[in-house]
C-alpha cells in the first residue's frame, strides 16, 4: 500500500448470507490477503440488517454511503466491521475543525534529496487514497469546514476524476477505491443543541451521496449481549440481570431525551463505560454517578436518578460534596 497500486490484489467473491447472516442472495467482492490497513475483528460486534445492506452495496456496487445516527450507534465501526470481514483497507478521517483543505489535498514541503533541500508536493489523504485499493470513511461528515467539503464534492461522483491543480495532474480512482461517511444530523444543522459544531451541509453535496441509511440503537437484548462481551465478569446470572437493569435505564434517558425532558442521553458506548467501571469500584450506584449522572445538567439529575430508581429499586445516595452543601445550606437557614 505505499504505492499507488496500478493492479488489484487478489479479491474472491463472498456470500454476504454467509458472512452476515442476511437473507438476501448477494456476492460481494473481498480480499483474499490481509494488510496493515485492515481493521481488527470485533466478534462481540452486532450488524444492523439495513445498515449492512447499505454498506455492502457500497463495497459491491461503488456507492457513496453516508451513515447517519445519534452518537454511540457505532456507525463508524459498523463500516470498519464489513470492512474487516471483507479483508479490505479501511482509513478513517475525522473532519473536526482542525482539518483543512491542505490536509485533504495536499502541499509543498522541504525534503532532503541527496544532501540538498528540495521542495516536493506530498500528496494529502483524498489523492493518495483514491488511487489505492482503500474504503475512505469520513468522520463527523457534517462538522467539516466549507472549504473542506468542496475537495470531498467532486470524488463523490463514483467515476468522478479529480485533478491536482498544484501538478497539473488528473486522477483516475482506482476501481476498488471506495467512499463512506458518518454523521449525527441530516446535513440541518444543529437544531437541538445536542451537536455543537455541526453545519448545514450544501444540498447539491447531499444529493451526491448514492444511498443514506440510518443507525439506530440495538433492542435490549442485543444490546445487553454486546455489554456482557465487553465486560466477560458479568456472565452470570446477577450479572446479566445487572446489565439488564443498566440498559433499561439507558432506554429510558433516551425515551426521556426524545420527549425532551433530558438534554443528554446514555450510549450504548456509555453503558460498556459504567459496566467496566462498577467492576473497577465494586459499586455500581458510584460507577453511575462517575459514568453518566455528572455529566447531565444539575436540574435534570433529579430526572435521571428517578430512572436509576425505577430500575434498580435504590435510590442515588448523595455525594459527600452535595451532602456537605445540603448541610451548609440547612445550617444556613
Amino acid at each position: 500500500m505505499s504505492d499507488p497500486a496500478s493492479s488489484t490484489p487478489a479479491m474472491h467473491a463472498v456470500s454476504a448470507a454467509e458472512l452476515f447472516g442476511l437473507d438476501i442472495a448477494l456476492q460481494v467482492p473481498a480480499f483474499v490477503e490481509r494488510d496493515d490497513h485492515v481493521p481488527e475483528i470485533d466478534p462481540a460486534y452486532r450488524f444492523n440488517r439495513d445498515v449492512t445492506l447499505a454498506i455492502l452495496a457500497g463495497f459491491a456496487r461503488n456507492r457513496r454511503v453516508m451513515v447517519q445516527g445519534l452518537h454511540g450507534t457505532g456507525k463508524s465501526t459498523h463500516i470498519e466491521q464489513i470492512a474487516a470481514r471483507l479483508n479490505w483497507p479501511c482509513v478513517r478521517v475525522n473532519l473536526d475543525g482542525h482539518i483543512s483543505r491542505l490536509d485533504l489535498v495536499g502541499k509543498d514541503a522541504i525534503v532532503v534529496r541527496d544532501g540538498l533541500q528540495v521542495t516536493e508536493f506530498q500528496e494529502g489523504i483524498v489523492p493518495w487514497a483514491l488511487q489505492r485499493p482503500v474504503a475512505l470513511v469520513f468522520d463527523e461528515y457534517d462538522a467539516g469546514r466549507p472549504d473542506v467539503m468542496f475537495v470531498i464534492q467532486r470524488i463523490l461522483e463514483r467515476e468522478g476524476r479529480y485533478t491536482l491543480l498544484d501538478q497539473n495532474r488528473v486522477l483516475q480512482p482506482h476501481p476498488q477505491f471506495r467512499l463512506f461517511a458518518t454523521s449525527n444530523t441530516v446535513g440541518q444543522g444543529n437544531p437541538n443543541g445536542m451537536y455543537h459544531g455541526t453545519q448545514v451541509l450544501n444540498h447539491a453535496q447531499i444529493d451526491r451521496w448514492n444511498i443514506v441509511a440510518t443507525l439506530d440503537y440495538l433492542g435490549a437484548a442485543e444490546e445487553a449481549a454486546i455489554v456482557l462481551a465487553r465486560v466477560p465478569e458479568l456472565e452470570t446470572p446477577a450479572g446479566r440481570a445487572l446489565v439488564g437493569a443498566m440498559v433499561q435505564v439507558a432506554a429510558l434517558t433516551r425515551k426521556g431525551f426524545e420527549l425532551g425532558d433530558l438534554s443528554t442521553l446514555m450510549s450504548p458506548r456509555t453503558v460498556i463505560t459504567w459496566a467496566e467501571n462498577s467492576r473497577i469500584f465494586g459499586d455500581v450506584e458510584l460507577a453511575f454517578r462517575l459514568s453518566f449522572l455528572n455529566k447531565c445538567e444539575e436540574p435534570e439529575r433529579p430526572v435521571v436518578a428517578e430512572y436509576y430508581q425505577r430500575c434498580f429499586d435504590d435510590e442515588i445516595r448523595e455525594s459527600a460534596a452535595h451532602a456537605m452543601q445540603a448541610q451548609d445550606s440547612r445550617s444556613a437557614a
